[in-house]
């Protein structure tokens, strides 16, 4: 089937895409718009991670869990949300460590598409999400698609740096070859959690330590 994905994924994703599950997805989406059901984000930003940062180019995986489920937020790259959509709290947080880890001002923008295309693969685990629902989609093939995309990096790549934020990113750290990556974890940004030790990572800075001392251009992370 021909994905709306960039060319360097589809080559080295090849495989997924002619697994039975994958066509269970678009059909499953499918029924879902047929029976008037709004989808999160639009169709032509579903793969937006994947076409923004090629697979040459993946320096970061940033893992989030479901896309924003309320109108105009998602737009296909995790916690990320579109020009003019106030940023969510957990956002906010991120942008709280980014100002004290590397001294970045507090964006008014929650668009991080910046980052995206300097090589943060900003990677939701679900890449779909029922208007006002969220997890509605969770259990409808993507996790199987993402794991393989966190695999795939982990196997063909080195000296990535994977930022697994909250319980249920770190569970994938099990997928990551940290023999020769930088698994770096804290606890989730949210305003639940973020004081259990998000705040105080250092993730942006130690980031950028791995990849100079691995001879890989930095992150510029001002946005």
């Amino acid at each position: 089937m021909d994905v709306k994905i960039h060319d360097s994924w589809k080559e080295v994703l090849k495989n997924e895409f002619t697994q039975p599950y994958f066509p269970q997805i678009v059909t499953f989406l499918r029924t879902e718009k047929e029976a008037g059901k709004v989808i999160y984000p639009p169709g032509s930003l579903i793969f937006n991670a994947f076409n923004t940062t090629h697979f040459d180019n993946v320096k970061v995986v940033l893992l989030g869990q479901d896309p924003y489920h309320g109108p105009g937020q998602a737009h296909g790259l995790c916690f990320s949300v579109q020009d003019g959509i106030t940023p969510p709290p957990s956002l906010v947080n991120i942008y709280k460590e980014l100002n004290t880890d590397v001294g970045v001002p507090i964006p008014k923008s929650g668009n991080l598409i910046k980052w995206a295309q300097q090589g943060v693969l900003m990677l939701n685990a679900s890449l779909t999400v029922r208007a006002n629902e969220p997890m509605s989609h969770s259990k409808i093939g993507w996790a199987t698609f993402t794991d393989a995309v966190i695999r795939t990096v982990s196997e063909k790549k080195e000296h990535v740096v994977f930022l697994l934020w909250g319980k249920f990113a770190q569970e994938k750290a099990s997928m990551v070859d940290a023999s020769k990556h930088l698994v770096l974890r804290a606890a989730h940004p949210s305003p639940y959690s973020a004081s259990n030790g998000f705040f105080g990572c250092h993730h942006f800075s130690k980031t950028n330590e791995y990849l100079v001392k691995n001879g890989i251009e930095p992150i510029d992370w001002s946005l």
